[in-house]
């Protein structure tokens, strides 16, 4: 075949439209719950797309900089609706959290610590650690299905919390992994692979065949990465013309466009780095300032990275030049966020039907499972970091030869973080509320126990 017809939307648009704004509004949980939020809404309610071909777009986005599950959503997209279903999609994806973390960013500024703030932030981190346990339970059970792909999990989970292994040296082990048992031991990975099939849930309604497709080509990549690059660079040009090769603005343009390229092993693996350049270089925020960042931002729709926004915000009220400082804060906060996601469409547009191309290989295949089952592990460690440091006010790192763990203080255990995510959990688990519920009572939780004194902030 030396050509593709141009196809129609495999959904209808409006629908497609309807149902990814739904799950913008339910992204909260970090990467995890996302990922748990499309598969529920996409492959098990709607039935649009079958498990193993949602898994097979995940893998790829795993495999990727900047935020997976923004980049699965606009996959997805575009197999169900060409270009525009994946630009709509990772949009959307991303547009509630745009809104809600620009109005906290402008409330931060505008009233700082006050005892409402911290009662709402000791309600509504408890409630995404078991937002983000209940995602790893759905995620694993579909996952792990068979005894070696538990083995990847848990090898990946001790190499990230125990031995502080990079993220992509975890990533690439589970992927030679699975190509080495494809090679040698074939039965291990193709029995893993083919149980988890056979756990695909319901039968798609839409067949594979009938979902979008490119031809793959050097013309329509050369064209996709000329065109994506300068709707990646030209606002960043444009700021550096108006304000300056030394103004804030073009100074965050271009480290944040930096740091979208680098961001593996999603938004925890980056921001080490983003905090220490932002508090100690450029000085935009203070290193207290940065933590209430992170916090605004996991208790927000949308992808974690989301945090840069904030960060860009309050460095260009510091230091706005000749501009309003509110005015300063929101252009540098749209404009963070335009050369941090710009780039997940064009990497997904560039690469699917590649990935799409290679869906029969074996050899790819087992890789992929191998990273899938390994990503179940990550996603762990990321549940307990956060545990950590929600349940308890310090912590101490333990090292001991190659032994770099996390340990909690216990005597600065916070008693009413533990017991709103216990609520919360109760609420998930037993009576399988929404997610948007339960971040709503928590919130409350959280905000009685600071007007009663026992949450200060």
């Amino acid at each position: 075949m030396t050509a593709v017809t141009p196809q129609r939307d495999v959904v209808p648009f409006r629908q497609a439209v309807r149902a990814w704004f739904l799950i913008s509004l339910q992204t909260f949980g970090g990467p995890a719950g996302q990922i748990a939020v499309m598969q529920r809404h996409l492959v098990d309610e709607r039935r649009w797309i079958g498990q193993h071909r949602f898994l097979h777009a995940l893998n790829y986005c795993m495999l990727l900089p900047g935020p997976e599950a923004q980049q699965l959503a606009i996959y997805v997209g575009w197999l169900l609706n060409g270009l525009r279903g994946g630009l709509i999609a990772g949009t959307l994806f991303v547009l509630p959290g745009v809104v809600a973390l620009l109005a906290l960013s402008a409330v931060y500024v505008g009233f700082g610590d006050t005892t409402v703030v911290a009662g709402l932030f000791a309600g509504l981190a408890p409630a995404v650690v078991a937002v983000v346990v209940q995602a790893v339970w759905r995620v694993g059970g579909r996952a792990l299905n068979n005894p070696v792909l538990i083995g990847f999990a848990v090898v990946a989970f001790l190499a990230l919390a125990a031995f502080a292994v990079p993220f992509p040296i975890v990533v690439a082990a589970a992927a030679v992994a699975g190509w080495t048992l494809h090679r040698w031991r074939p039965a291990l990975i193709s029995t893993a692979a083919g149980h988890s099939g056979a756990q695909d849930g319901p039968a798609p309604l839409i067949p594979d065949d009938a979902l979008h497709h490119d031809q793959p080509s050097l013309p329509r990549a050369a064209k996709i990465l000329a065109v994506g690059l300068v709707v990646w660079f030209v606002p960043v040009a444009l700021v550096a013309v108006l304000t300056g090769a030394g103004s804030v603005f073009t100074q965050q343009g271009l480290f944040f466009s930096g740091t979208a390229v680098v961001t593996f092993g999603g938004a925890y693996a980056v921001l080490a780095f983003v905090a220490q350049r932002a508090v100690e270089h450029y000085a935009w925020l203070s290193a207290n300032d940065m933590v209430r960042g992170l916090a605004l931002a996991e208790s927000t729709p949308g992808p974690l990275i989301m945090v840069v926004q904030f960060v860009a915000f309050l460095g260009a009220y510091h230091q706005p030049g000749a501009l309003d400082p509110w005015v300063a804060g929101v252009l540098a906060s749209l404009l963070t966020t335009w050369v941090t996601f710009v780039p997940c469409f064009l990497f997904i547009l560039l690469g699917a039907p590649y990935v799409e191309r290679l869906r029969g290989n074996r050899a790819l295949s087992a890789a992929l499972t191998g990273i899938t089952a390994a990503v179940v592990g990550v996603i762990a460690n990321l549940g307990l970091y956060f545990a950590v440091h929600t349940f308890f006010a310090t912590s101490r790192t333990v090292t001991a030869g190659p032994l770099h763990l996390e340990v909690p203080a216990f005597d600065s255990l916070r008693p009413v973080s533990v017991v709103i995510a216990v609520i919360a959990a109760v609420l998930i688990f037993r009576f399988r509320w929404s997610v948007l519920r339960v971040l709503g009572v928590s919130a409350a939780l959280g905000l009685a126990a600071g007007l009663t004194g026992l949450v200060t902030g």
